[in-house]
């Protein structure tokens, strides 16, 4: 594969299998089902709230946004709901749901997979438990502290619930997780290694410690006074991002595989691009240079003209430094007139390794709709970013398709191209 875009390409690749999306399911601040998910976005109305999960009096942060209304026993039953964390509660929730809107998938169980993206996995068992560790010694440690807590977990619940028995990975590239999820997901479509992949992000690191950990690094905003404010992507005044939890899941499968079954396709993977800034384990790279060949690297997969890219879903934390250099690379890749530039971040909060994720699902509705929806909270234009970023009222599109980026923390970029098919 080359690291560009091939000038003037007008259609898609035809010499590969394609992969598509037939299945969704979000569990997010903006709503726990595709339809109230899409109606907050669209709204552009912030969710950030002081924190229910965690004491905020207790912490320097005292606001995030959480996913509300969510009960795991309508997944699980008592005991087996028990036994997991909550990030893999969410996570069972979202695949579950992704798969009823699949259907039948009548696929053999050793050619089913599942893909996950976490950044931290089960870590409010992991506190909780150190915690009561040094307050009531060893003998009061769960014996399911390790099942729980380990970043794959969710991935096993998924796989034995469901009964699959094809690979069952989880991958841990912090930001960039759910993203990556959902790209290696479809590279197993591609090689032959699996029909049908559940593929997916989730996080939930709503702890007292984590949260004071960015906030002592500088990553969370601090406007406790206006946490509907806080998140502001792209925004001359945003002061880093807010804390949030979530999962998504896509239903990926063979295409000819899904038409022969008479599934509903709701989308394709079209690209798919990642890579590694080998600059700093926090920062970008000056000038957006890995995200630039990230962007290229997803576009030149699919094969597609820059002019059929429709909007761009960013990345867009909210921090001062990262949407800086995210406005300078999607810039660098359009060659300075950016399609329209969209984050829903401003509602959701910054879901972590489920970001990339549930935003996928949020293009997809894009795709579907033919709407953008704006970037809450965004004001005051920043001199420095000069994307056309979509703000206000949702912005109408034409047919094409999209691209969406997550970033995270050790330079890791991923990008995926998303079409109709």
């Amino acid at each position: 594969m080359s690291t560009t875009a091939t000038a003037g390409r007008t259609s898609l690749r035809t010499d590969r299998t394609r992969v598509a999306i037939t299945g969704m399911g979000v569990k997010s601040p903006a709503g726990n089902d595709l339809a109230s998910f899409w109606s907050n976005i669209l709204a552009a109305e912030s969710k950030a709230a002081p924190w229910t999960l965690v004491d905020p009096d207790a912490l320097p942060v005292k606001f995030g946004c959480e996913v509300k209304d969510f009960d795991p026993t309508e997944y699980l039953n008592v005991k087996e709901a028990r036994r997991q964390d909550r990030v893999a509660q969410l996570g069972f929730g979202a695949a579950v749901d992704a798969a009823k809107q699949a259907g039948e998938l009548g696929a053999d169980p050793a050619r089913c997979a599942v893909v996950v993206g976490t950044g931290v996995g089960g870590l409010i068992t992991l506190e909780t438990q150190i915690k009561l560790f040094a307050e009531k010694g060893a003998d009061r440690v769960s014996p399911f502290l390790v099942p729980m807590m380990m970043t794959n977990a969710t991935a096993g619940l998924v796989s034995i619930q469901f009964g699959w028995t094809g690979p069952s990975l989880c991958i841990t590239t912090a930001c960039a997780a759910g993203t990556n999820a959902i790209g290696e997901a479809g590279r197993l479509i591609r090689e032959g290694s699996a029909d049908v992949v559940l593929a997916g992000g989730v996080e939930t690191a709503i702890t007292p410690t984590a949260i004071s950990a960015f906030a002592r690094m500088g990553a969370l905003s601090a406007r406790n006074d206006e946490p509907t404010l806080a998140s502001r992507p792209f925004d001359a005044g945003r002061d880093g991002f807010v804390m949030g939890e979530g999962a998504a899941f896509l239903v990926l499968e063979e295409w000819d595989r899904a038409e022969a079954r008479g599934a509903t396709i709701l989308g394709e993977l079209l690209g798919y691009g990642r890579n590694c800034d080998a600059h700093h384990i926090m920062a970008p790279s000056p000038g957006g240079a890995g995200a630039v060949a990230c962007m290229t690297a997803a576009l030149d997969d699919a094969g597609v003209d820059l002019g059929r890219v429709n909007h761009v879903n960013a990345h867009g934390t909210s921090t001062p430094l990262n949407d800086a250099a995210e406005s300078e690379a999607i810039s660098k890749v359009f060659g300075g007139r950016t399609p329209p530039v969209t984050s829903i971040k401003g509602v959701t909060g910054h879901l972590i390794g489920a970001a990339g994720a549930v935003e996928a699902v949020a293009v997809l509705l894009s795709l579907r709709e033919g709407k953008v929806p704006p970037v809450a909270n965004y004001e005051t234009p920043d001199p420095e970013i000069h994307a056309d970023i979509v703000h206000g009222e949702a912005r109408d599109i034409s047919e094409g398709v999209a691209l969406s980026n997550s970033f995270g923390f050790g330079g890791h970029n991923a990008s995926l191209v998303l079409g109709l098919g």
